[in-house]
């Protein structure tokens, strides 16, 4: 019986910090559709109390809004409400992130620490202007395939075994 999208975009927060095992395509590009969803909406949110009328205004002119007016008088509340609404959202699905994506590398047979490495080499100056290959090599990877056989992180979710592993 075929699961529904919303059930692999779920999931991945049943899973919360679940670095074992073995993810599906499904569970991880429906968890990465439903992410990029969300983050969409927020920021159109940020941008919608964004100062549009005024990114061209001259300094000191009547158009600017004034310095000492507060927090909201440069940017609008849509800006601080989906400013704050995406942090929290963030920082609650950061770690199905990385676990989700460590997952689907285990199902590929490939150990997570590339995925780490991955981030790791981001932060490094100069070497992060190169990052951008690796995480294309990721895409293509999270793509393809995994391991039809069990392997070192376990049975195939595919397989007979799904039920006996993950549920």
């Amino acid at each position: 019986m075929s699961k529904s999208p919303i059930h692999w975009m779920v999931e991945p927060l049943r899973r919360y910090a679940d670095f074992r095992g073995r993810s599906r395509r499904a569970e991880f590009w429906w968890w990465m559709l439903g992410y990029f969803l969300v983050t969409a909406v927020l920021w159109a949110i940020i941008f919608s109390g964004f100062p549009w009328d005024v990114v061209n205004a001259e300094p000191g002119s009547a158009e600017m809004p004034d310095p000492e007016g507060g927090p909201f008088a440069l940017f609008g509340i849509g800006t601080w409400i989906g400013g704050i609404a995406y942090f929290i959202f963030w920082a609650a699905t950061v770690i199905p992130n990385l676990a989700v994506t460590v997952r689907r590398l285990h199902d590929r047979g490939m150990s997570g620490w590339w995925y780490g490495g991955l981030l790791i080499a981001n932060f490094i100056p100069l070497l992060n202007i190169f990052t951008i290959f690796g995480f294309l090599a990721l895409f293509v990877i999270c793509a393809l395939p995994g391991e039809a056989a069990e392997n070192r992180w376990g049975l195939d979710p595919k397989g007979a075994g799904q039920a006996a592993v993950f549920e």
